[in-house]
């Protein structure tokens, strides 16, 4: 079982910048991803990026070339970082680790998860 606590969140004005942590303790498993997802009020959680331990990424469309994941392995800590916010990027930021790696679909009861930050961009 993997624990994980993520940090970062906050609120911004559009255009700023923030950077999302999550320290994982526990086993990660080879081949796997860790990853974010956003989630807002009556919509189910979103893929926003994975990471694989090769440093393979995947990112959503939506976020592309704003955002940038990275895992530092001695710190056993996931980041993103989160330029050019705009305010559809407002959500509750959960971190995942143990997921699968070829799609960003979420899949309930696959991986594990944190509590999330929340993050709010206002225009």
């Amino acid at each position: 079982v993997v624990q994980l606590v993520e940090s970062g969140g906050g609120s911004v004005e559009a255009g700023g910048s923030l950077k999302l942590s999550c320290v994982a303790s526990g086993d990660i498993y080879e081949n796997s991803c860790m990853g974010w997802f956003r989630q807002t009020a009556g919509n189910e959680r979103e893929g926003i990026a994975l990471v694989k331990d090769t440093g393979t990424t995947l990112y959503a469309d939506s976020v592309k070339d704003r955002f940038i994941i990275s895992y530092d392995n001695s710190q056993k800590t996931l980041y993103l970082q989160m330029n050019s916010l705009k305010p559809e990027d407002t959500g509750m930021y959960y971190c995942t680790a143990n997921y699968v790696c070829h799609r960003l679909t979420y899949s309930k009861g696959v991986g594990s998860w944190g509590q999330g930050t929340l993050v709010t961009v206002s225009s």
